[in-house]
């Protein structure tokens, strides 16, 4: 079996993987709250490339949103499909704090 971890960097990464999410969990029947509502047998095949079934029947996305800033982060939080991600999957930092950013002289 096949699992993909979705990674989603950024601002456009983020603005487009959350589509993403939202056509995916159409196609397999997934609610905003990651709740199953489909009516096919078809939609749960494979389900669990793209999610873990947690808990209480829950399906919850295998991604990973990273951004330097939190803004891009609250938009999908509070968007359509903002319930269906786990809070520790967000992965945000200030960009003056970043050990990553090179200064030069």
């Amino acid at each position: 079996m096949r699992e993909i971890v979705h990674i989603q960097a950024g601002q456009c990464g983020n603005q487009i993987g959350a589509k993403f999410w939202e056509v995916i969990s159409d196609e397999h029947g997934i609610d905003p709250t990651g709740s199953y509502q489909g009516d096919s047998d078809l939609q749960l095949e494979r389900i669990n490339v793209y999610y873990n079934e947690a808990s209480g029947s829950k399906f919850v996305p295998r991604a990973i949103l990273v951004d330097l800033e939190p803004g891009t982060m609250d938009s999908v939080r509070s968007g359509p499909f903002g319930q269906l991600f786990r809070p520790d999957n967000f992965v945000f930092g200030d960009v003056i704090h970043c050990p990553c950013v090179a200064v030069s002289d």
